[in-house]
C-alpha cells in the first residue's frame, strides 16, 4: 500500500495530549514513509481546530509547534477538485451516508484513489464499510 486517505480527527488525535493513544501512535508510525491523501478542505480544518484550540488554552504554542513539524515529516499530497466535480461526487455521498459534505469529500477521495481511509469517526467508518472502503488500521 502507497497512499492513505487521512481525515481530520486521525491527524488531529496527533496533536492533543488527552487524545493520543496506542492507537493513534500505531496509525502514525504506520503511515510514516506511504503517501497521505487529503481532500483540500483538511488543511483548513486542521487549522480551525488548531486556533479553536489555543483560544480556549486547550493547545499551548509549543503543542502547535511540536504537532506542525509532525505534518510537515509526513509525506501529505492534497488532492483537489473543480467546484463543480466536487459537488458532483461529493453531494450524493453525504445524501447517502448522512454525512456532512466536509466528510463525504474523504470519503470521496478514497472511493476515486481506491485508497483506505484512517478515521476516527464512526460515521465516517460506518459508510466506509457501506461503501466498501477499507479503514485503514495499523
Amino acid at each position: 500500500m502507497t497512499a492513505v486517505v487521512v481525515d481530520a480527527s486521525t491527524a488531529l488525535a496527533w496533536c492533543f495530549p488527552d487524545e493520543a493513544n496506542a492507537v493513534s501512535d500505531g496509525i502514525l508510525f504506520a503511515l510514516r514513509g506511504q503517501t497521505l491523501m487529503v481532500p483540500a478542505i483538511w488543511s483548513l480544518e486542521i487549522a480551525n481546530t488548531v486556533l479553536v484550540a489555543e483560544r480556549r488554552g486547550r493547545l499551548k504554542p509549543h503543542q502547535v509547534q511540536r504537532f506542525l513539524e509532525l505534518l510537515a515529516e509526513l509525506n501529505i499530497t492534497e488532492q483537489s477538485q473543480s467546484v463543480s466535480d466536487a459537488v458532483r461526487t461529493v453531494l450524493p455521498l453525504a445524501h447517502a451516508h448522512n454525512l456532512s459534505a466536509y466528510d463525504a469529500a474523504y470519503l470521496d477521495l478514497a472511493v476515486r484513489q481506491g485508497a483506505p481511509l484512517a478515521t476516527f469517526d464512526g460515521r465516517l467508518q460506518k459508510a466506509c464499510r457501506v461503501a466498501g472502503v477499507e479503514i485503514f488500521a495499523a
